[in-house]
């Protein structure tokens, strides 16, 4: 098969993972091809994610790097047995941008979440008419079509709260956000009670910063850290206006795992923060 031109996160992830590996290891690529007969090109395309690796392959690589991890093998060996079609987001591949596929794919297959946002409220837990209301805000603006395709889209990825154990989520929401009137006063009213009615469930942990708060600045990023089944699988993602970044390398890791730290810190607790809420939807 030719190599693929738009991996996805989880597939470039597997690569990647190997790489640390054989680097940890000192290990040549053509070292790691002589060892599963192949050449250094196929090898720098497995570690790039552009080609798949079998798991008898994942296996023989992990021993020759001297990696005793059995959490960490049997998790890559998970990824390698995942193919394309397979979940509900495939059906919007060519009709999305891959980063679209990408953040479903990365809620998915995460354990528990982390999120910081500054000025909207988190993708999985807006409402449709807020998240319209986002959409069609676009600049330059998106057709009616692009904007419910999307929309339709970011209400799927809340599925993964309707499972039997769905993951723990903190959603850490700084005021500004929740004084936005995304969509008019109706709207953002709506988004309000709805999120205050999210709280109330057992995986929903949130948590408001005030403007008051003197303790966290740091307020201008969008940030989901998604806990993997494995730590190395940890993975942060980057809402930026010029499209979303992935974040694996460990100092990243720490870097947010500290920033949400603080900002956990700088929060309101889960009762203040409710009532909080209640009071801004009051004053719509």
């Amino acid at each position: 098969m030719p190599p693929r031109d738009n991996p996805t996160v989880r597939q470039a992830r597997l690569g990647s993972e190997l790489r640390k590996l054989r680097d940890r290891a000192g290990k040549t690529a053509k070292e790691a091809a002589g060892l599963i007969s192949t050449d250094q090109a196929k090898i720098s395309h497995i570690e790039a994610g552009r080609i798949g690796i079998s798991e008898d392959r994942i296996r023989r690589l992990a021993t020759f790097y001297a990696c005793d991890d059995e959490a960490l093998i049997e998790a890559l060996c998970e990824i390698a047995r995942e193919h394309r079609g397979q979940h509900w987001w495939d059906a919007y591949r060519g009709v999305l941008a891959p980063g679209f596929l990408d953040i479903a794919e990365t809620e998915h297959h995460a354990v528990e979440f982390r999120g910081l946002q500054s000025v909207t409220f988190p993708g999985v837990l807006q409402t449709r008419a807020y998240a319209e209301a986002l959409f069609a805000g676009h600049i330059p603006p998106l057709p009616d079509d692009e904007v419910q395709v999307r929309v339709e889209h970011r209400m799927k990825r809340r599925e993964i709260f309707n499972r039997p154990s769905p993951p723990p989520f903190l959603a850490i929401v700084h005021e500004a956000a929740l004084r936005m009137r995304v969509g008019g006063r109706k709207t953002a009213r709506d988004q309000l009670e709805d999120l205050m009615q999210a709280s109330e469930l057992p995986w929903l942990t949130l948590r408001v910063i005030p403007f008051t708060s003197e303790d966290f600045i740091e307020a201008t990023q969008t940030v989901l850290y998604a806990a993997g089944k494995v730590p190395q699988l940890d993975t942060v993602h980057i809402d930026t206006p010029f499209g979303g970044r992935f974040l694996d390398a460990e100092a990243d890791l720490a870097r947010y795992r500290t920033l949400l730290d603080l900002a956990e810190q700088a929060s309101l607790d889960p009762e203040e923060s409710r009532q909080f809420i209640h009071h801004i939807a009051r004053e719509l």
